[in-house]
């Protein structure tokens, strides 16, 4: 475990920005189990913010700094204008996508094809640090379809770093960009951390996290031996009460004296809080705290009772207090 008094980067442990998931409400979530840990937005694209609804993509509650917004694009002038609007809103960090395999963002020339183009990622990293005085890293890949060149990675980031770009999230599998869906390049590419490990080898001076694959504390205390942050994505949403420990595991923090239900029931207040000001339903806020009592008894009930649809006239407290009470 990280001693107390030992300082930590900013990227040590994160929450990965993952499309539907990832929302503001999600990480309000997450901010309640974890002070610490950095939290992504979902990737929104430049052309959301340049022809868009600004406030519905870029809106958050203070209370979930440290935040970071996650660009999707290719265009470096757009990029530039979408990193001032980050700072403005103030984000904490501003990330380019360079890891999405979608066919949909290959149509936008952006995402994982990207690391094709090295020196196009340098411009965007260079206008964005231009724009902002945030931070801006990249997100990406070790490889493109089934070639597993390390020279190929290697001199991505050689490249991109030229920019001014100190700290690079690399999730490590290819992406196959033809034949595979977004949910297959998650599962079915060989994960290869030792290529991470590599890198950070010939890259001392860059902060690398690494991604891909994490559920358990013994495998994130074995990446942080060798690099310097870890990235955690589906097993944080699906699991969000591992949240709960980051903070002493991988912090060194103290304790807290946390418990689902409280948890359960600040959840609740944000709820009336967001109805209240946006007129937010509770159901878009609940069904990313589904997996908060995973592996308790009456798990599934409790799941039930706040994923019903026919209890969406009830005030969300009502809710609460049905799935506290229903037998299970």
């Amino acid at each position: 475990m990280l001693a107390p008094s030992q300082p930590c980067n900013p990227w040590r442990m994160s929450v990965a920005p993952m499309m539907d998931w990832t929302d503001r409400h999600c990480r309000y979530l997450h901010r309640l189990l974890s002070r610490r840990a950095l939290l992504y937005t979902e990737m929104v694209t430049t052309g959301a913010l340049l022809h868009g609804d600004v406030p519905r993509h870029l809106r958050f509650d203070p209370a979930e700094h440290p935040v970071a917004l996650q660009l999707g694009g290719s265009e470096p002038h757009d990029l530039a204008h979408c990193a001032r609007l980050a700072q403005r809103w103030g984000y904490d960090e501003v990330n380019l996508n360079c890891g999405c395999p979608s066919e949909r963002v290959q149509r936008g020339a952006f995402g994982a094809c990207l690391m094709n183009e090295p020196q196009l990622v340098a411009d965007c990293v260079r206008a964005m640090r231009g724009a902002a005085d945030v931070p801006v890293t990249v997100k990406h890949r070790i490889g493109i379809d089934r070639a597993e060149d390390y020279g190929f990675v290697r001199d991505f980031i050689g490249t991109v770093a030229e920019a001014g770009c100190e700290v690079f999230i690399v999730h490590a599998r290819n992406a196959w960009l033809k034949g595979l869906s977004p949910k297959e390049n998650r599962e079915i590419p060989p994960l290869r951390y030792g290529v991470v490990a590599q890198l950070k080898r010939d890259f001392p001076q860059l902060t690398l996290a690494i991604n891909g694959g994490f559920a358990s504390d013994a495998a994130v205390h074995e990446q942080l031996a060798l690099v310097d942050g870890v990235m955690v994505g589906r097993e944080a949403y699906h699991n969000p009460w591992w949240l709960a420990v980051w903070d002493e595991q991988f912090f060194g923090a103290a304790p807290r004296a946390l418990t689902r239900e409280q948890v359960e029931e600040d959840m609740v207040a944000y709820m009336e809080r967001e109805s209240a000001a946006h007129g937010t339903h509770w159901y878009a806020i609940a069904r990313h705290m589904l997996g908060l009592r995973n592996g308790l008894p009456g798990a599934r009930r409790w799941r039930q009772v706040w994923s019903d649809h026919r209890l969406k006239h009830l005030p969300a407290r009502e809710v609460m207090m049905l799935a506290r009470t229903r037998p299970g």
